[in-house]
């Protein structure tokens, strides 16, 4: 999903962050990833649907980036699915980089499968919903790697009971439809660009190579040095990528300058309006000081 990406352009609150302040302080970059978005295209080849291909992507934007606008680094912040991206590249080209700040950070893709259908049981079990708990007991342990059906049958309940969104009766976050609305009201975005992202990029980006690619992302143990400032901001009610194996990477993590680690209170995967303007006030503050902004 192109969440952020080209479509949250003109927009303030982007899922991730608001943007309004950000803008006076840096030259902000959103990428729509191969296959999504402005980057759909119905030639782009199939097998080129991987984890490495990117990550290889990422490393070719930043290198565009640094020439485009004469700049030895740049600061990368990446969500979700694309910290997965982020944190490879901080790992391999410290050099190409000032900081990097993980948001919503995937650290153990399997355990976090794990965790997330524990939890999804617990809610079926609350619910009375005999159909999600018998769904959810057959799959067994993760890692999911048969097929997208296996690996969609998770994501479906975790959908069903909301795991991206918090609320309570004094927290009510943004909902899904708003994440619709920021595409819909984009000046970069066609209804066609709309239809390719939420449905055509969507089935097209889950390839079977992904999803056994997804299996093997364990930072812990493939990536337990980095030599630039870093940064993570997680929701603290997130269920849908586990803070606690962020807090356990975070203590284990040898980072040569520094490390930090940011909770915002009130958001799951999808954050807040308030905790979004606190992440943006964290860019700001925290990150530019450690470039010298």
């Amino acid at each position: 999903m192109p969440l952020p990406g080209v479509s949250c352009r003109s927009r303030d609150y982007t899922v991730a962050t608001t943007t309004k302040e950000l803008v006076q302080h840096y030259v902000l970059v959103f990428w729509d990833q191969r296959g999504t978005g402005k980057s759909y295209h119905p030639s782009i080849p199939t097998e080129s649907i991987k984890l490495s291909q990117f990550i290889s992507d990422a490393e070719e934007l930043v290198d565009y980036l640094r020439k485009r606008f004469n700049q030895n680094k740049i600061v990368i912040a990446a969500h979700s699915w694309g910290s997965i991206i982020g944190l490879t590249l901080a790992a391999k080209i410290p050099d190409k980089l000032h900081a990097y700040i993980g948001i919503s950070q995937i650290v153990d893709w399997p355990e976090n499968d794990r965790l997330c259908r524990e939890w999804a049981i617990n809610e079926a079990k609350k619910n009375g919903h005999k159909k999600a708990v018998d769904e959810l007991t057959q799959l067994g342990e993760p890692p999911y790697t048969e097929s997208f059906k296996q690996w969609g049958q998770l994501r479906k309940w975790l959908m069903k009971y909301n795991s991206m969104i918090y609320k309570d009766k004094e927290i009510q976050p943004p909902s899904l439809l708003d994440a619709v609305k920021i595409m819909l009201h984009s000046p970069d975005y066609t209804l066609k660009d709309i239809y390719n992202s939420f449905y055509k990029g969507f089935l097209f980006s889950f390839t079977q190579q992904m999803i056994q690619d997804f299996s093997t992302v364990n930072f812990i143990k493939s990536s337990n040095k980095i030599e630039i400032p870093i940064y993570f901001i997680h929701g603290r009610k997130d269920v849908h990528v586990y803070g606690s194996l962020v807090q356990t990477y975070f203590d284990h993590l040898n980072a040569t300058k520094s490390k930090h680690l940011f909770w915002v209170e009130k958001s799951s995967h999808m954050f807040h309006p308030d905790d979004a303007k606190e992440i943006e006030n964290i860019l700001i503050k925290h990150v530019g000081a450690a470039i010298g902004k």
